[in-house]
Protein backbone atom coordinates (compact mmCIF):
# COMPACT_ATOMS: atom_id res chain seq x y z
CA UNK A 1 0.00 0.00 0.00
CA UNK A 2 2.74 2.40 0.94
CA UNK A 3 4.58 1.77 -2.27
CA UNK A 4 1.47 2.54 -4.33
CA UNK A 5 0.89 5.75 -2.41
CA UNK A 6 4.46 6.74 -2.99
CA UNK A 7 4.09 6.13 -6.73
CA UNK A 8 0.91 8.20 -6.88
CA UNK A 9 2.40 11.05 -4.92
CA UNK A 10 5.46 11.03 -7.12
CA UNK A 11 3.28 11.14 -10.26
CA UNK A 12 1.23 14.04 -8.86
CA UNK A 13 4.33 15.95 -7.99
CA UNK A 14 5.68 15.42 -11.54
CA UNK A 15 2.40 16.66 -13.08
CA UNK A 16 2.41 19.73 -10.85
CA UNK A 17 5.99 20.50 -11.73
CA UNK A 18 5.12 20.08 -15.45
CA UNK A 19 2.12 22.40 -15.25
CA UNK A 20 4.17 25.04 -13.49
CA UNK A 21 6.34 25.50 -16.55
CA UNK A 22 5.65 28.76 -18.45
CA UNK A 23 5.21 27.28 -21.93
CA UNK A 24 2.64 24.65 -20.96
CA UNK A 25 -0.50 26.79 -20.97
CA UNK A 26 0.32 28.71 -24.19
CA UNK A 27 1.04 25.42 -25.85
CA UNK A 28 -2.32 24.08 -24.73
CA UNK A 29 -4.10 27.21 -26.06
CA UNK A 30 -2.35 26.97 -29.42
CA UNK A 31 -3.11 23.31 -29.73
CA UNK A 32 -6.79 23.91 -28.94
CA UNK A 33 -6.99 26.71 -31.53
CA UNK A 34 -5.35 24.51 -34.13
CA UNK A 35 -7.84 21.74 -33.48
CA UNK A 36 -10.82 24.11 -33.75
CA UNK A 37 -9.51 25.71 -36.96
CA UNK A 38 -8.90 22.32 -38.46
CA UNK A 39 -12.48 21.28 -37.68
CA UNK A 40 -13.91 24.44 -39.31
CA UNK A 41 -11.86 23.96 -42.48
CA UNK A 42 -12.88 20.34 -42.70
CA UNK A 43 -16.55 21.29 -42.39
CA UNK A 44 -16.29 23.87 -45.16
CA UNK A 45 -14.52 21.47 -47.47
CA UNK A 46 -17.22 18.90 -46.93
CA UNK A 47 -19.91 21.45 -48.01
CA UNK A 48 -17.94 22.36 -51.12
CA UNK A 49 -17.68 18.74 -52.05
CA UNK A 50 -21.47 18.48 -51.84
CA UNK A 51 -21.94 21.59 -54.06
CA UNK A 52 -19.67 20.14 -56.73
CA UNK A 53 -22.23 17.44 -57.31
CA UNK A 54 -24.93 20.00 -58.37
CA UNK A 55 -25.45 20.52 -62.15
CA UNK A 56 -25.38 24.24 -62.90
CA UNK A 57 -25.60 23.91 -66.68
CA UNK A 58 -29.30 24.72 -66.72
CA UNK A 59 -28.86 28.15 -65.16
CA UNK A 60 -25.27 29.03 -66.05
CA UNK A 61 -25.68 31.68 -68.75
CA UNK A 62 -22.04 32.75 -68.88
CA UNK A 63 -20.53 32.36 -72.32
CA UNK A 64 -23.91 31.88 -73.99
CA UNK A 65 -25.24 34.38 -76.56
CA UNK A 66 -28.59 35.91 -75.85
CA UNK A 67 -28.20 38.96 -78.04
CA UNK A 68 -31.86 39.24 -79.13
CA UNK A 69 -33.43 39.65 -75.67
CA UNK A 70 -30.69 42.05 -74.64
CA UNK A 71 -31.17 44.00 -77.86
CA UNK A 72 -34.91 44.31 -77.26
CA UNK A 73 -34.30 45.72 -73.78
CA UNK A 74 -31.81 48.25 -75.15
CA UNK A 75 -34.23 49.34 -77.86
CA UNK A 76 -36.97 49.91 -75.31
CA UNK A 77 -34.61 52.23 -73.44
CA UNK A 78 -33.63 54.22 -76.55
CA UNK A 79 -35.37 57.51 -77.28
CA UNK A 80 -36.72 58.38 -80.72
CA UNK A 81 -34.49 61.01 -82.30
CA UNK A 82 -34.75 63.26 -85.34
CA UNK A 83 -33.41 61.31 -88.33
CA UNK A 84 -30.83 64.04 -89.06
CA UNK A 85 -27.38 64.89 -87.73
CA UNK A 86 -28.15 68.48 -86.73
CA UNK A 87 -31.83 69.11 -85.89
CA UNK A 88 -31.19 72.86 -85.65
CA UNK A 89 -30.20 73.05 -89.33
CA UNK A 90 -33.48 71.63 -90.68
CA UNK A 91 -37.11 72.76 -90.75
CA UNK A 92 -40.43 70.95 -90.92
CA UNK A 93 -41.76 71.81 -94.37
CA UNK A 94 -45.09 70.02 -93.87
CA UNK A 95 -46.58 68.84 -90.60
CA UNK A 96 -48.43 65.63 -89.75
CA UNK A 97 -52.17 65.74 -90.52
CA UNK A 98 -54.07 65.71 -87.23
CA UNK A 99 -57.75 64.82 -87.60
CA UNK A 100 -58.53 66.72 -84.41
CA UNK A 101 -56.47 69.76 -85.42
CA UNK A 102 -57.74 73.18 -86.42
CA UNK A 103 -58.86 73.95 -89.96
CA UNK A 104 -55.68 75.96 -90.57
CA UNK A 105 -53.44 73.14 -89.31
CA UNK A 106 -55.26 70.55 -91.39
CA UNK A 107 -55.10 72.67 -94.52
CA UNK A 108 -51.35 73.18 -94.04
CA UNK A 109 -50.84 69.40 -93.66
CA UNK A 110 -52.46 68.44 -96.98
CA UNK A 111 -50.36 67.21 -99.90
CA UNK A 112 -51.68 68.13 -103.34
CA UNK A 113 -51.00 65.55 -106.03
CA UNK A 114 -52.82 64.57 -109.21
CA UNK A 115 -55.58 67.13 -108.58
CA UNK A 116 -56.33 65.54 -105.21
CA UNK A 117 -55.52 66.57 -101.64
CA UNK A 118 -54.02 63.84 -99.43
CA UNK A 119 -53.48 64.01 -95.64
CA UNK A 120 -49.79 63.94 -94.76
CA UNK A 121 -49.03 60.76 -92.80
CA UNK A 122 -45.64 61.93 -91.57
CA UNK A 123 -43.45 65.02 -91.48
CA UNK A 124 -41.45 66.45 -94.36
CA UNK A 125 -37.99 67.64 -93.30
CA UNK A 126 -35.89 70.02 -95.39
CA UNK A 127 -32.64 71.86 -94.86
CA UNK A 128 -32.80 75.63 -94.70
CA UNK A 129 -30.27 75.88 -97.54
CA UNK A 130 -32.29 73.51 -99.71
CA UNK A 131 -29.32 71.16 -100.08
CA UNK A 132 -29.33 67.42 -99.45
CA UNK A 133 -28.37 65.97 -96.05
CA UNK A 134 -27.63 62.63 -94.41
CA UNK A 135 -30.62 60.59 -93.29
CA UNK A 136 -29.95 58.78 -90.00
CA UNK A 137 -31.74 55.94 -88.22
CA UNK A 138 -34.09 57.39 -85.60
CA UNK A 139 -33.82 54.18 -83.55
CA UNK A 140 -31.93 50.89 -83.65
CA UNK A 141 -33.64 48.11 -85.55
CA UNK A 142 -33.75 45.77 -88.54
CA UNK A 143 -34.17 46.90 -92.14
CA UNK A 144 -37.28 45.16 -93.47
CA UNK A 145 -37.85 46.96 -96.77
CA UNK A 146 -35.81 48.91 -99.31
CA UNK A 147 -37.86 49.90 -102.36
CA UNK A 148 -37.31 52.03 -105.45
CA UNK A 149 -40.36 54.21 -105.89
CA UNK A 150 -40.50 57.12 -108.32
CA UNK A 151 -43.64 58.55 -106.73
CA UNK A 152 -42.41 58.47 -103.13
CA UNK A 153 -38.75 58.97 -104.01
CA UNK A 154 -37.53 55.54 -102.71
CA UNK A 155 -38.40 54.03 -99.32
CA UNK A 156 -36.51 52.49 -96.38
CA UNK A 157 -38.45 50.74 -93.61
CA UNK A 158 -36.92 49.72 -90.28
CA UNK A 159 -38.68 47.55 -87.69
CA UNK A 160 -37.90 48.34 -84.05
CA UNK A 161 -40.44 46.15 -82.30
CA UNK A 162 -43.33 43.94 -83.31
CA UNK A 163 -45.65 46.24 -85.24
CA UNK A 164 -43.55 49.40 -84.71
CA UNK A 165 -41.65 50.69 -87.74
CA UNK A 166 -40.14 53.89 -89.07
CA UNK A 167 -40.26 54.83 -92.76
CA UNK A 168 -37.82 57.06 -94.61
CA UNK A 169 -39.24 58.23 -97.96
CA UNK A 170 -37.84 60.51 -100.66
CA UNK A 171 -34.26 59.27 -100.18
CA UNK A 172 -31.37 58.56 -102.51
CA UNK A 173 -27.88 57.00 -102.30
CA UNK A 174 -29.18 54.22 -100.02
CA UNK A 175 -26.45 52.55 -97.91
CA UNK A 176 -28.42 49.68 -96.34
CA UNK A 177 -30.21 46.55 -97.53
CA UNK A 178 -32.97 44.31 -96.23
CA UNK A 179 -31.86 42.30 -93.20
CA UNK A 180 -29.23 44.76 -91.97
CA UNK A 181 -29.08 45.53 -88.27
CA UNK A 182 -28.73 49.29 -87.86
CA UNK A 183 -27.86 51.35 -84.82
CA UNK A 184 -29.45 54.60 -83.80
CA UNK A 185 -27.76 57.48 -85.61
CA UNK A 186 -26.35 55.28 -88.38
CA UNK A 187 -26.41 56.84 -91.86
CA UNK A 188 -29.02 55.22 -94.11
CA UNK A 189 -29.17 57.42 -97.21
CA UNK A 190 -29.38 61.03 -98.35
CA UNK A 191 -32.43 63.26 -98.73
CA UNK A 192 -33.86 63.40 -102.25
CA UNK A 193 -36.98 64.41 -104.15
CA UNK A 194 -40.37 62.82 -104.85
CA UNK A 195 -43.22 63.33 -107.27
CA UNK A 196 -45.75 63.17 -104.44
CA UNK A 197 -44.49 66.37 -102.83
CA UNK A 198 -42.55 68.28 -105.47
CA UNK A 199 -43.26 71.50 -103.60
CA UNK A 200 -40.89 70.42 -100.79
CA UNK A 201 -37.91 70.05 -103.11
CA UNK A 202 -35.02 68.09 -101.56
CA UNK A 203 -36.51 66.65 -98.39
CA UNK A 204 -37.04 63.60 -96.20
CA UNK A 205 -40.54 62.26 -95.56
CA UNK A 206 -40.37 60.55 -92.15
CA UNK A 207 -43.09 58.35 -90.62
CA UNK A 208 -43.59 56.36 -87.41
CA UNK A 209 -46.20 53.61 -87.54
CA UNK A 210 -47.66 51.21 -85.00
CA UNK A 211 -49.65 48.26 -86.35
CA UNK A 212 -49.89 50.05 -89.69
CA UNK A 213 -51.33 53.26 -88.20
CA UNK A 214 -49.29 56.43 -88.67
CA UNK A 215 -48.65 58.54 -85.56
CA UNK A 216 -47.27 62.06 -85.27
CA UNK A 217 -43.46 61.75 -85.01
CA UNK A 218 -43.26 65.03 -83.09
CA UNK A 219 -45.21 63.39 -80.25
CA UNK A 220 -42.49 60.76 -79.74
CA UNK A 221 -39.16 62.50 -80.35
CA UNK A 222 -36.98 62.29 -77.22
CA UNK A 223 -39.33 59.64 -75.79
CA UNK A 224 -38.47 55.92 -75.37
CA UNK A 225 -39.81 53.19 -77.61
CA UNK A 226 -41.72 51.86 -74.61
CA UNK A 227 -43.93 54.97 -74.67
CA UNK A 228 -45.21 53.96 -78.11
CA UNK A 229 -45.43 50.32 -77.09
CA UNK A 230 -47.77 51.29 -74.28
CA UNK A 231 -49.75 53.81 -76.31
CA UNK A 232 -53.22 52.93 -77.61
CA UNK A 233 -53.33 53.81 -81.28
CA UNK A 234 -56.71 53.83 -83.01
CA UNK A 235 -57.36 53.77 -86.71
CA UNK A 236 -58.59 57.04 -88.25
CA UNK A 237 -59.55 58.29 -91.69
CA UNK A 238 -55.89 58.36 -92.65
CA UNK A 239 -56.12 54.59 -93.05
CA UNK A 240 -57.48 55.42 -96.50
CA UNK A 241 -53.83 56.06 -97.32
CA UNK A 242 -51.87 52.81 -97.73
CA UNK A 243 -48.52 52.01 -96.12
CA UNK A 244 -46.58 53.34 -99.10
CA UNK A 245 -48.19 56.74 -98.71
CA UNK A 246 -50.39 56.47 -101.82
CA UNK A 247 -54.03 57.42 -101.34
CA UNK A 248 -56.78 55.17 -102.62
CA UNK A 249 -60.02 56.31 -104.24
CA UNK A 250 -61.79 56.62 -100.90
CA UNK A 251 -59.39 59.38 -99.85
CA UNK A 252 -61.02 61.78 -102.32
CA UNK A 253 -63.95 62.52 -100.08
CA UNK A 254 -64.12 66.20 -100.85
CA UNK A 255 -64.66 65.77 -104.64
CA UNK A 256 -67.46 63.28 -103.98
CA UNK A 257 -69.09 65.73 -101.61
CA UNK A 258 -68.71 68.49 -104.20
CA UNK A 259 -70.29 66.25 -106.80
CA UNK A 260 -73.18 65.46 -104.46
CA UNK A 261 -73.60 69.16 -103.74
CA UNK A 262 -73.59 69.87 -107.49
CA UNK A 263 -76.23 67.19 -108.01
CA UNK A 264 -78.33 68.75 -105.26
CA UNK A 265 -77.91 72.21 -106.83
CA UNK A 266 -78.88 70.79 -110.23
CA UNK A 267 -81.98 69.16 -108.69
CA UNK A 268 -82.90 72.43 -106.99
CA UNK A 269 -82.38 74.27 -110.27
CA UNK A 270 -84.65 71.80 -112.06
CA UNK A 271 -87.27 72.27 -109.36
CA UNK A 272 -87.01 76.06 -109.68
CA UNK A 273 -87.30 75.74 -113.44
CA UNK A 274 -90.38 73.56 -113.06
CA UNK A 275 -91.86 76.08 -110.68
CA UNK A 276 -91.11 78.85 -113.18
CA UNK A 277 -92.75 76.86 -115.95
CA UNK A 278 -95.80 76.32 -113.76
CA UNK A 279 -95.93 80.03 -112.99
CA UNK A 280 -95.64 80.78 -116.71
CA UNK A 281 -98.43 78.33 -117.48
CA UNK A 282 -100.60 79.86 -114.77
CA UNK A 283 -99.84 83.30 -116.14
CA UNK A 284 -100.80 82.15 -119.65
CA UNK A 285 -104.04 80.71 -118.31
CA UNK A 286 -104.79 83.96 -116.48
CA UNK A 287 -104.04 85.92 -119.65
CA UNK A 288 -106.37 83.67 -121.64
CA UNK A 289 -109.08 84.15 -119.05
CA UNK A 290 -108.59 87.93 -119.20
CA UNK A 291 -108.82 87.87 -122.98
CA UNK A 292 -111.99 85.78 -122.85
CA UNK A 293 -113.45 88.18 -120.32
CA UNK A 294 -112.52 91.18 -122.48
CA UNK A 295 -114.12 89.54 -125.52
CA UNK A 296 -117.32 88.91 -123.51
CA UNK A 297 -117.35 92.53 -122.39
CA UNK A 298 -116.88 93.67 -126.01
CA UNK A 299 -119.70 91.38 -127.07
CA UNK A 300 -121.99 92.83 -124.38
CA UNK A 301 -121.02 96.34 -125.40
CA UNK A 302 -121.84 95.60 -129.07
CA UNK A 303 -125.20 94.15 -128.09
CA UNK A 304 -125.95 97.28 -126.06
CA UNK A 305 -125.02 99.48 -129.05
CA UNK A 306 -127.26 97.41 -131.35
CA UNK A 307 -130.17 97.72 -128.96
CA UNK A 308 -129.64 101.51 -128.74
CA UNK A 309 -129.58 101.81 -132.54
CA UNK A 310 -132.79 99.78 -132.82
CA UNK A 311 -134.57 101.95 -130.29
CA UNK A 312 -133.51 105.10 -132.12
CA UNK A 313 -134.79 103.71 -135.43
CA UNK A 314 -138.13 102.83 -133.86
CA UNK A 315 -138.44 106.34 -132.44
CA UNK A 316 -137.80 107.96 -135.83
CA UNK A 317 -140.35 105.71 -137.48
CA UNK A 318 -142.97 106.64 -134.90
CA UNK A 319 -142.27 110.37 -135.42
CA UNK A 320 -142.74 110.10 -139.13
Amino acid sequence: MREEEKKRSSQDSKLKRFMKKRWVYPAIYLASAAIILTAVLWYQNSNNATDDQVDYEATDLSGKKYDEPALEVNRSMENFSMPVKDPDSVVIQKQFYEYDGTDEEQEAALVFYNNTYHPNTGIDITQESGETFDVLAALSGTVTNVADDSLLGNVIEIEHDKGIVTQYQSVTDIDVKVGDQVEQGQALAKAGKSLLNEEAGTHLHFEIRKDGVAVNPLDYFNKPLSSLQEAKVTSTEEEDVDDSGKADDSSTVAPDEDKAASDEDATTSDEDKSATDEDATTSDEDSSQDEDKAEEEDTDANKTDDESTTNETDSESAGA
